[in-house]
């Protein structure tokens, strides 16, 4: 993921600055020129590097912070606080017209994901209820149109296209004629992009402006350019008068420099970040929840809002309920792993979890979980429903139709056991319960040993 590097580094910065009862001012240069160093080995703009440390350095070697009785977490606080600041404070949110449908247009070099994420912005506003329309504005590159065409299929949303030879300007003059007879409220312009800034390209897209006025010019910025999203922002907006930034990518080995840069170098604010190759991969950018993320403090109202997205409440108060009562089963199981995927695997959860960044994901062996749910869809309704029947005979047959060992079937029957007795630890004494579970942070856990 964006920022695992930085992340790791500042961790380590903090953790041997924890170790300090009280704090000097050549401490906490010291840390500065650490923390100077780590933001640009992650692609961070050196002019966004210079003003951040000067800023943090100036509260952090004030009198308050010295003389505390813990000056880590008060560095820590400060770092956090400008961190945010540095990335807008607070979410942007897409502004919606207050009479007819909304027009977004999305521009940016081509590579950048722009297309993808045109469809995935529909998908997400559909799901909040709207009623969204895709336009194929993008005529020069080959096969634009018949991806989002499939996107849109895929999706249940509809894309307006015309005929081979028409200009860009006037597609999005229809189609937005086309929302107001159809009654779609948001419209969602994916216009063409180029290997590079071109005179072509920004007249186009001024004409395209001047023609449907957007409520929002939205650019989509590779996570992977790192320092270079930066000249192709201030490009793009000199040009356009971009309202905000779709940040692509970051779900990919990036340093992710590009989002702590592209705000503070150009003002405009980061709107949604994607995170994964699905559909579904898309999130809101909370400049707040990132800087926790980036410190090791996780996400846990992103993690919380992701799992309500994917499971209803009945499901969850149902899951819940027989948890407590001890009737959690294999089928029970089995449909947590299946969460647990939809949600972006084990890796993605650690990121958002506070301290997760401390718990190496490989331990987790994300391979396992298919080999887990062939062990479970193997076996009977009978044995799911109670694994204590499951005798060394049905576990040969088991393993055979999972094309797994006894070993691996052994394990998963260990571990549910574990959990079962963990569970009934929590209905005698939750509340000692939930002060044991701080003292399991950084062990790692869960279902290893089924990797190959």
């Amino acid at each position: 993921m964006a920022f695992d590097s930085l992340s790791e580094k500042l961790g380590n910065i903090f953790k041997n600055l924890r170790s300090k009862g009280k704090l000097t001012e050549d401490d906490v240069k010291k840390v500065m020129r650490e923390i100077k160093l780590a933001l640009l080995a992650a692609d961070v703009n050196y002019m966004v590097v210079k003003d951040f440390i000067a800023a943090v350095s100036e509260k952090a070697t004030g009198t308050e912070v010295l003389e505390s009785l813990t000056p880590a977490q008060q560095v820590i606080k400060i770092v956090n606080a400008e961190l945010t600041e540095f990335m807008g404070s607070k979410n942007d949110k897409v502004k919606f017209a207050s009479k007819g449908p909304t027009v977004v247009m999305l521009c940016g070099l081509q590579g950048a994901g722009k297309t993808t994420h045109c469809a995935k912005l529909a998908l997400y506003f559909k799901n909040l209820g709207k009623r969204p329309l895709l336009v194929a504005c993008d005529i020069y590159r080959p096969a634009a149109i018949l991806q989002l065409q499939v996107l849109g299929e895929k999706l249940g949303i509809p894309v307006f296209t015309q005929p081979e030879g028409t200009n860009p300007v006037d597609i999005a003059k229809r189609a937005v004629a086309h929302a107001k007879d159809h009654g779609n409220d948001i419209v969602f312009l994916d216009t063409a992009g180029r290997l590079h800034i071109d005179e072509v390209l920004m007249d186009e897209l001024k004409n395209i402006k001047a023609a449907v006025e957007p409520n929002e010019i939205l650019l989509t910025v590779d996570a992977m350019t790192g320092q270079d999203a930066v000249t192709v922002a201030k490009s793009f907006d000199e040009a356009l008068d971009i309202t905000g930034v779709i940040l692509t990518k970051t779900d990919g080995d990036t340093r992710g420099g590009a989002a702590l840069s592209v705000l503070a170098v150009t003002g405009m604010p980061i709107y949604f970040q994607g995170t994964g190759e699905k559909l579904e991969d898309l999130e809101p950018f909370y400049p707040a929840r990132m800087a926790n993320r980036i410190l090791g403090m996780g996400d846990v109202l992103s993690l919380i809002e992701k799992a309500q997205t994917l499971q209803n409440d009945k499901e969850a108060e149902a899951a819940a309920k027989r948890l407590m009562e001890n009737k959690f089963d294999m089928n029970d199981l089995l449909a947590q792993f299946q969460q647990v995927k939809k949600m972006g695997g084990a890796s993605a959860l650690l990121a958002m979890m506070p301290g997760g960044g401390q718990i190496d994901a490989d331990s987790l062996d994300e391979k396992a979980l298919p080999r887990i749910e062939a062990i479970i869809y193997s076996m009977t309704p009978a044995e799911r429903a109670k694994p204590d029947i499951i005798n060394p005979k049905r576990k040969r047959r088991i393993a055979a139709g999972s094309g797994t060992t006894v070993e691996d079937v052994n394990k998963l029957l260990r571990q549910f056991e574990m959990m079962q007795k963990m569970m009934k630890k929590v209905k005698r004494n939750p509340k000692g319960f939930m002060r044991s579970l701080g003292s399991l942070g950084g062990r790692g856990g869960g279902f290893r040993g089924f990797g190959r």
